[in-house]
């Protein structure tokens, strides 16, 4: 066993986890607290009655935990390149801050004999990607552990580090990427690189060695049993589409499985042998799950999968909506480079000007796309009108009856319009708002129909499917 394996042992048995929360400002030690320059907070010092780095760790860790309320995510420890410093990477939620997500790093140095010295830097998580570096450049111009570390001239973090034992640890310096539609970036470590058709928000990252690392893939859903949806599915609207045809359930947990199954199916993709290990519910997260198993995704054998999915509630008419961010690698990789995985995903940005425009093209095309459905009707329409024309009289019953069925036939396109336009609006956060004062209807993103409801009841209401105006609002 290496010395770095025997560390992480023996860290993982002192260890009653982090957090970060407070700024260790409830630290059992006397350490200084800075303010990071670039966002995010700065903690080091001295640590008082611990002998190893992996006491001072787990003494750091066990306050901010408490601060915390909760046990935070931590990956392997690592070893700084040209230091005696060893570090960990960790995630947490901030429950008495408003349930705030954190990103952080603890770092230990032993100083002398039985006598260790130890920092903590942490952000937000969406931030601290990019905070990161700006932070160890600004904690190591004030904290200076040792004179191993000070005299190595370089910055802990600035590259890899390596245990010795063919492990290497997460690099805390990534480098931004852009999706080729603008509409995210994100940190990527070296040997990775971004998929090309990563957009719309989705970050898609393939490792050296062939691991699969994908944030936020969105993808809409509907259940086929659902009234509304029966003849959407018969006529093949969603064929094609890239729309999960799945029923609804509840406990997403049991419905996991073929669910996979039928993602997988809406990407064209076979069936995949899935061996699932441990699925439990996401704290302060609603509906949202984290899956821990393997999975044959290419037909060349198992590999370990963790998947945090969530999905929407169901509209009425049968439409939602399931998220993944997952990663599939061996299970060698796994448990080398999940801090690293982990650190990507904390380090992106969400351009939500291109995200909004985007979401306009998309109602723009489901309109179009109503529109054609609509046209191919009435073409069908008028030539069936032609053929009962030129029926013989004795025919007239049946024209009749022909004609009552096309008025359920038209009132069932129009109906069907209706929920389509819903769907969309479901699909895109956005509401159809009526002006009492007018009586004219408007379609709002959510966030702007809510205030203008809550802002004045009287005046504006939601207006439902049954309620759109055609023309106006589909």
């Amino acid at each position: 066993m290496s010395a770095l394996r025997r560390f992480s042992t023996i860290l993982s048995l002192f260890i009653v986890y982090l957090c970060a929360c407070k700024a260790g400002t409830q630290a059992p030690t006397p350490m200084t607290t800075l303010n990071a320059q670039q966002g995010g907070k700065i903690v080091y010092g001295a640590v008082s009655g611990v002998t190893t780095q992996a006491a001072a760790l787990s003494k750091l860790l066990s306050t901010v935990h408490n601060n915390c309320g909760e046990k935070p995510q931590i990956g392997r420890v690592f070893q700084f390149k040209g230091t005696n410093s060893v570090g960990v990477f960790f995630s947490v939620v901030d429950h008495p801050d408003g349930n705030l997500p954190l990103g952080g790093l603890v770092i230990a140095t032993a100083t002398g004999p039985n006598q260790v010295e130890a920092a903590m830097i942490y952000d937000q998580a969406s931030r601290f990607g990019n905070t990161v570096n700006p932070m160890l450049q600004q904690l190591f111009s004030v904290w200076q552990p040792g004179a191993t570390a000070a005299a190595s001239g370089s910055t802990p973090g600035a590259q890899s580090a390596s245990t010795g034992s063919g492990y290497s640890a997460p690099t805390a310096g990534l480098h931004m990427v852009t999706a080729p539609d603008n509409s995210a970036s994100i940190g990527i470590a070296d040997g990775w690189q971004l998929d090309p058709h990563s957009a719309s928000g989705t970050m898609s990252m393939i490792g050296p060695n062939g691991e699969q690392a994908v944030y936020a893939a969105n993808k809409p859903a509907v259940d086929p049993n659902n009234p509304q949806q029966v003849q959407a599915v018969r006529y093949g609207i969603y064929k094609g589409s890239g729309t999960m045809l799945y029923a609804y359930h509840p406990d997403l947990g049991k419905a996991y499985p073929e669910l996979l199954q039928a993602w997988r199916s809406a990407n064209n993709l076979p069936p995949a042998k899935l061996q699932v290990d441990k699925i439990e519910p996401i704290k302060g997260a609603s509906n949202c799950i984290l899956v821990t198993g393997h999975i044959d995704a290419d037909g060349k054998g198992m590999k370990k999968l963790i998947d945090d999915i969530c999905q929407s509630p169901p509209a009425q008419w049968g439409a939602y909506t399931i998220t993944r961010t997952f990663n599939i690698m061996t299970d060698a990789q796994s448990e080398q480079e999940q801090s690293t995985v982990m650190a990507m995903y904390q380090s992106v940005k969400v351009n939500q000007q291109v995200m909004n425009q985007q979401m306009q093209q998309k109602l723009q095309q489901k309109k179009q796309s109503d529109q054609q459905w609509l046209a191919w009707g009435q073409q069908q329409s008028d030539r069936i009108r032609a053929q009962g024309q030129a029926a013989q009289a004795n025919f007239a019953n049946r024209q009749a009856a022909n004609d009552a069925q096309h008025a359920g036939y038209w009132a069932q396109q129009d109906s069907n319009a209706r929920n389509s336009q819903g769907f969309s609006n479901y699909l895109l956060d956005q509401s159809v708002v009526q002006n009492n004062a007018t009586g004219a209807h408007s379609t709002q993103w959510n966030s702007t129909a809510e205030a203008l409801v809550k802002a004045n009841p009287n005046r504006f209401q939601y207006v439902d499917n049954p309620n759109y105006i055609k023309g106006t609002d589909y």
